[in-house]
């Protein structure tokens, strides 16, 4: 099962891609469209990351087993403000 040391460290690692992508695109070795297009999809594993986060926390402060949540799909977790 995923511990909340791993989804911390895979929220640092997409953190990191990120910064790497601005600096890529700032240096001219990709283009605005190709950042956009990694940007969208890094944006949505992280949005995914951070729900799985609040999931196991939550649970874990209602007394329950964090271990039991799971990463929800794209479309659930980028819906949540429709």
């Amino acid at each position: 099962m995923v511990q909340e040391r791993d989804v911390l460290e895979r929220i640092r690692e997409l953190v990191d891609a990120e910064h790497t992508l601005r600096r890529r695109l700032s240096q001219g070795e990709v283009t605005t469209e190709e950042e956009q297009a990694q940007l969208t999809t890094l944006e949505q594993q992280l949005d995914q990351c951070w729900d799985l986060l609040r999931q196991r926390r939550a649970r874990a402060a209602a007394g329950q087993d964090p271990e039991d949540v799971h990463v929800r799909p794209i479309d659930e977790v980028e819906g949540y403000l429709s």
